[in-house]
């Protein structure tokens, strides 16, 4: 592979890479800990629209991890971002949690289902049949589809949970009309993430646990990208894709030493 730069930055997926299950992964918070200690700036990265910053912060502080709020970055931040872009103050209708409402109402945006620009669909652990076809009946009426993420699944105690994508599907289906998503892996996230801290993606690197998202992310955003095996991805799983991570790592413990 072409020679990098040395990495400056770094960009880290939250679930499979930093935690599991709720449950902390080893060399994690060294991990963090020691990117905190460099001055380098970094982002925490979460598909996960349902919790603010803020919630996360608070979530990570139990599991041992400090990483504080400005270093957290959510695919509700970066739809909020790309809508603020494209049409400021405008009105949605949003199926989704905290973490979405709260990053649109930041941007000064009007949620309602009367005539709204938008439609947002995020993640929540209660999808209604009620909201899902008001949805597809505002975007039968000209609304447009924004979806934070395209993730089918979850992860969960009890096992895989239907996610954002897979709602999107059935929206699709009912409409006609596919989505605009804004989380990973379209890199307008890992870009906007850069942004916000100042960083350029010719020395910044991206950790994560999935080959569709995470790494996929990082390197069409001209990132280096580290995959780890301590999520959803087996060394088995990663022929299975036409692009390859820069390099692949047992856990996050692995590159305490690069930062």
């Amino acid at each position: 592979m072409a020679e990098r730069k040395p990495i400056e930055s770094w960009l880290t997926d939250m679930d499979g890479v930093l935690i599991h299950e709720g449950v902390p992964i080893p060399g994690a918070a060294e991990f963090i800990k020691r990117l905190r200690e460099s001055g380098k700036p970094f982002l925490v990265l979460t598909n996960n629209s349902i919790y603010t910053p803020r919630d996360l912060q608070a979530r990570l502080a139990r599991m041992g991890l400090d990483v504080p709020v400005e270093n957290i970055w959510t695919s509700a931040l970066a739809t909020a971002k790309f809508l603020d872009d494209q049409r400021p103050g405008g009105t949605a209708y949003v199926i989704g949690e905290a973490g979405m409402t709260t990053a649109l109402h930041d941007i000064g945006y009007i949620l309602t289902d009367h005539e709204p620009d938008y439609v947002v669909l995020g993640e929540t652990r209660t999808y209604s049949f009620e909201a899902l076809t008001r949805a597809i009946r505002l975007i039968n009426g000209g609304a447009r589809f924004i979806c934070t993420n395209p993730d089918e699944t979850g992860p969960s105690t009890e096992g895989p949970l239907p996610a954002t994508g897979a709602v999107a599907a059935l929206i699709t289906k009912a409409t006609g009309k596919a989505p605009y998503f804004a989380g990973k892996p379209n890199p307008l996230m890992m870009r906007t993430g850069l942004n916000a801290i100042g960083a350029h993606s010719e020395t910044s690197a991206m950790i994560g646990d999935r080959m569709d998202t995470d790494v996929l992310a990082g390197l069409e955003a001209g990132m280096e990208t580290f995959l780890v095996l301590t999520g959803v991805t087996t060394p088995n799983d990663v022929d299975r894709y036409p692009f390859r991570p820069s390099s692949i790592v047992d856990s996050i413990a692995d590159l305490i030493d690069r930062v």
